[in-house]
């Protein structure tokens, strides 16, 4: 069941809230659109989700909404520069990125679940996670497991 969460950066500038479904599979509400990228939370192993150790969940734009902090968001992109990677230009902290994909069906936000301030450990816990290999452009299969250690 969709839940609003409140996050931030570690220093504070940056927060948000984003009403998401952390639930395990089977206790889930309804995907907002078709596709995975609505019913899990993924991890990956790209070299810069692995460095930050980006744990995402994905949002639509009416469902997130950044509360401060705009001016303490510095951007980075990389690759095909198609992602908008954001981090606090004062503790460094990723609290988020976007991106506009028409396979995942338009705008969306990549929350990132260490940032929630008020998810139990509990939720955190029991949330779904597919790894995805981004090291090898591979988002459809899981990597060694040895990635993230």
């Amino acid at each position: 069941m969709k839940k609003t969460y409140h996050g931030s950066c570690h220093c504070g500038a940056v927060r948000f809230s984003a009403n998401l479904d952390l639930a395990p599979e089977g206790k889930r509400s309804e995907a907002p659109r078709p596709g995975v990228w609505w019913t899990t939370t993924f991890r990956c192993n790209c070299s810069s989700c692995l460095k930050t150790r980006f744990w995402k969940v994905f949002v639509t734009p009416e469902d997130f909404s950044l509360l401060s902090g705009e001016e303490a968001l510095a951007e980075y992109r990389f690759g095909e520069r198609m992602i908008r990677h954001v981090f606090c230009r004062h503790c460094g902290v990723h609290p988020l990125g976007s991106a506009d994909f028409e396979i995942m069906g338009g705008p969306f936000h990549a929350v990132n679940i260490a940032c929630l301030d008020d998810a139990t450990d509990e939720e955190l816990a029991n949330a779904p996670i597919i790894y995805e290999d981004g090291r090898h452009d591979a988002w459809d299969r899981s990597p060694a497991v040895t990635a993230y250690l």
